[in-house]
Order: C-alpha cells, then structure tokens, then sequence
C-alpha cells in the first residue's frame, strides 16, 4: 500500500521530534520511550501531553519510573481499548450474520409450510392419480430442498460459533494483558489497587489477618546506569519469578512501578508475612546475574522489604503507606533487609518521608 506523501512526511516529523525530545533528556531510545514521546509530538492525546508537561514544569526531567506510569496510564490502556473495540465490532458481525441466517431460514420454513398446507388442501379436493402424483413430487422436491437448506444453516452456524468462541478466547488475551505487567508477568498496579479493596474488605468481614509487603530492589538505578536497560529489566524479571516462587495461589503479588513491588498477603499474620518477605529476599540474593550476551558475571542484587499488618481502621492507601515506610526504613538502615511496623527501627523510619528513600 502507498502511503501519501505528506502522511509520509507528517510521520517522519512526529519521529524527529520524538527523537529530539529522547535526546535532549538523555533518555534511553526504548521503543516504550519513543511511543511516548512520539504521541506527545502527534498532541493527539492531551492527557498525556498535559502530564508530561506538568512533570517538566516541576523537575525538567523525568524518571524512568514516571515515563512507565505515563505509558501505562496514557498508551498501554488505549491499546486494551482499541483491541476490545476491535474484537467487539467482530462479535456484532458475527451476531448480525446469524440472525440474517436464521432470518433466512425462518422464511425457508415458512414458504414450505405454505407448500405443505396447499399440497394438503390438493390432495383434499381430487381423486385424480395425475395430480396425486405432481402434488406428491413437489412435496418430495420441497423436501429436499428443506434437508439442504437446513445443512447449509447448520454448517453456518457451526463455523460461526467457532468464530464466536475463538473471538471469546481473544477477549480473554486482551483481558489478561490489561491487568498483567508485560515485562514481569505480575499483576499490574491497576489490578493490584482494585483487588487489595476487595481483599481488605473480606479481611474485615471474616475478621481475618491481612498483611502487606512493599519490596523495592537495592541501587537499581546504578545497576540500572552502570549495565544497561536490558540487564536492567533482567534484573525485574528475576525478582518477579522470585516472588512468583514464594507466594500462594490467593496471594497478590505485583509490579507497582518502575523497580517497586507489592505483595498482599490474605490470612496472613505478620510473623508468617515477615518469613515470606525474607523467603523472597534470600531467593533474590542468591541468584547471580549472568550478561546473556557475552556470559560476563554481573554480581547479585539485594531487595529491601517493609511490612505492615491490616487494622480495623485501616483503607488501601494507610497500609500500602505503613508498608512503606517500613521499607524506607529498611533502606535507611543498610537495605537487604525486612523490617516491620513493630520493629524499632520502624519507628525511627517513620520520622522521616519516605519521598527522600534512597535506591
């Protein structure tokens, strides 16, 4: 297909753009980078463009961190949208095609039941054998016509259904990666938020324990800076399969940003809490990273973990707080390490903003 020229052209400054904005804040060139800045060049979307602008304003810069929430909140979620709108005008199709089928065949049944009633109506009124045998005939020919007909319809509705089934299998796909983080395969901060409410109401109901975990990776940014992005989301992946390994079926574990996860813990008391956390960062110290390319050895990383138990008072957002800044306090007091809200340490954290936390 021959794109117009000044489609082309148009196109090609919308990259430049995006290119130059890459540039002049040293951003890596990741193809999440350029989306977003490509989009912000097109001034199609201006949500984004006011979030990216309001972010500028502040720090004239921004993380890596808020160009993943950005891209998230502003692409990743438009992308679902289109893809269910797509697959929900291929389903109306679908249902539309049916109803003309059986549509056609209800006036297939009609006219042959109109057939029926005259040939009786025939066959009523004369004696003759002719005529018996003509009205017979045709009875015999409306028949046949009936048995292909329906064969035609029943194939039809099978590859429909078929079609139907393969686009509910779709919705599913889509559905899947609305709610999953694609570089880990966690939960993704959208469904983290909404199934904590959920869980922290049950918790309340059955008068059941519920604790929360905030882990955050030691120095990623240097690891980060000092191997690259790739070795860099090596790293996430590690710590995601970490976490995978070491929680239940009923747990919530998830990427809640940039190199941040959390983990809701249902009938989970806070000592049983605390030995998962420290499960999680003993499985992620012990792995050594490996530079896939070259096999160069890269070193380990280490995870800092804070903990925080559900109180009666408590909404989503005074646990996830309490959770962090227990894991502010792990950072302040040498990180690899997990302290809960009971630890005295804790308390010492908690004089401070977890904001300042360092890497």
């Amino acid at each position: 297909m021959t794109v117009p020229r000044d489609e082309h052209e148009r196109t090609l400054a919308f990259a430049q753009v995006a290119l130059n904005q890459i540039r002049a804040l040293a951003e890596p060139a990741t193809p999440r980078n350029f989306s977003i800045w490509y989009h912000y060049a097109t001034g199609y979307n201006p949500a984004l463009n006011g979030a990216i602008n309001k972010a500028l304003d502040q720090k004239h810069t921004l993380a890596d961190a808020e160009l993943e929430q950005i891209y998230d909140t502003y692409i990743a979620t438009t992308r679902v949208t289109d893809s269910v709108d797509t697959v929900g005008s291929r389903v109306l199709d679908e249902i539309k095609q049916v109803l003309a089928m059986i549509d056609a065949a209800s006036g297939s049944t009609t006219s042959y039941s109109e057939s029926l009633a005259d040939a009786s109506a025939k066959l009523a009124g004369t004696g003759d054998r002719e005529t018996l045998r003509a009205v017979i005939e045709r009875l015999i020919e409306g028949t046949r016509e009936m048995e292909v007909n329906n064969k035609k319809l029943e194939s039809s509705l099978s590859a429909s259904r078929q079609e139907i089934e393969q686009l509910q299998q779709n919705l599913a796909v889509v559905r899947t990666e609305s709610q999953t983080d694609a570089l880990t395969g966690l939960a993704n901060r959208k469904l983290f938020d909404n199934a904590l409410v959920k869980a922290i109401a049950e918790a309340k109901e059955k008068n059941e324990p519920l604790s929360l975990l905030m882990a955050d990776v030691d120095h990623f940014k240097l690891f980060n800076d000092k191997f690259g992005h790739q070795t860099g989301d090596q790293v996430l992946r590690l710590v995601a399969q970490s976490i995978k390994q070491n929680v239940k079926d009923h747990d919530i574990a998830a990427r809640y940003g940039g190199e941040e996860f959390v983990i809701a813990l249902p009938g989970t008391v806070l000592r049983s809490a605390i030995n998962v956390a420290d499960q999680i960062r003993r499985a992620v110290m012990a792995k050594e990273l490996m530079k896939r390319s070259s096999g160069e050895r890269l070193g380990r990383v280490t995870l800092s973990v804070g903990v925080a138990l559900l109180r009666r008072s408590d909404t989503p957002q005074s646990l996830i707080e309490r959770a962090d800044k227990c894991l502010y306090a792990a950072k302040r007091n040498g990180r690899n390490r997990v302290i809960c809200e009971t630890d005295p340490e804790a308390e010492a954290g908690n004089q401070g903003s977890p904001a300042a936390r360092v890497a």
